[in-house]
């Protein structure tokens, strides 16, 4: 699985002009799942993104995560994250490893249930819905994550 993590002050996503989903002061974290991710990978994942230190403390420096903070999180699937551009001869990217519909939808399903479970507000948009998310990244921070299947055990 992929994520890219940015640190937003509010977001928001819609459908057809509607909004499905906006949170405050948290992460809009965009999820794209590969063939061989499981539901290991999907909570392995929720669990190291809640616990990771992207926050400001009282110093500045980054040491406090989106527990310590209680952000939300606004989840957004987009399979676009597992493209391959590098083996490529032409421009258009290779979407191969991304996982099917079928089996990317509830593994992207796991791993928010997975962030309600540690105790992180989440809201999402709809899955394989053409969205348009709107945020405010705030620092701007933003961090690029992969989680290998075939480790296991709790994240660091």
């Amino acid at each position: 699985m992929r994520a890219v993590l940015q640190r937003v002050s509010e977001a928001s996503v819609a459908v057809a002009g509607e909004t499905v989903g906006a949170v405050g002061p948290g992460l809009v974290i965009l999820v794209g799942v590969e063939r061989d991710d499981g539901e290991e990978a999907a909570a392995r994942l929720a669990d190291k993104i809640a616990r990771m230190r992207v926050f400001d403390d009282d110093t500045g420096r980054f040491d406090r995560s989106l527990l310590d903070v209680r952000g939300e999180a606004l989840v957004v699937s987009q399979f676009t994250l597992i493209a391959d551009s590098k083996r490529q001869k032409g421009t258009r990217p290779d979407f191969s490893r991304a996982a099917r519909p079928e089996e990317a939808e509830p593994l992207y399903e796991r791993f928010c249930e997975a962030l309600r479970d540690l105790g992180v507000p989440v809201q999402t948009g709809i899955f394989g819905a053409r969205m348009q998310v709107s945020l405010v990244n705030d620092g701007p921070v933003t961090i690029i994550l992969d989680v290998d299947p075939t480790q296991t055990g709790r994240s660091q």
